[in-house]
């Protein structure tokens, strides 16, 4: 038990950040895809069940796909990623908060994985590295 420990914890953070970030990119696209079936529908969602307060029903439907297009894409490539999850852990508290507050399970696994890649970055096989990298010589 004590070697079975002792290995996981050489685990490196990068083995474990790229399925969170892909995990974390697949809600959100996923999302977005179901959106753009059938704009019409998403439109009338956000007009008459999510109610985004001070926001227009038009407008937070253009920005959550928004948000939902870009953000796994950079995501997944790993670029920016810090604060494209702080953006999306924002998302994710005004879902909590203003539509679905009875989905807290989900949203609290969403959290915690966003706050691991907010924390900890993107790890060493991303462009963020990279880009560090270069900028640091």
């Amino acid at each position: 038990m004590v070697r079975l420990v002792g290995w996981l914890d050489q685990v490196p953070y990068t083995l474990l950040a790229i399925p969170l970030r892909l995990a974390v990119a697949t809600v959100f696209w996923n999302s977005a895809m179901t959106k753009l079936a059938n704009w019409a529908t998403a439109v009338e969602l956000f007009r008459e069940e999510y109610k985004v307060p001070l926001i227009p029903p038009e407008i937070a439907a253009y920005m959550a796909v928004s948000i939902e297009l870009s953000a796994p894409v950079l995501l997944v490539l790993g670029l920016a990623s810090r604060p494209v999850a702080l953006v999306l852990l924002g998302m994710t508290a005004v879902i909590e908060i203003f539509i679905y507050p009875q989905a807290w399970p989900t949203h609290i696994q969403w959290a915690a994985m966003l706050l691991v890649l907010l924390c900890r970055g993107a790890g060493s096989c991303s462009l963020d590295h990279l880009l560090r990298q270069r900028w640091m010589r």
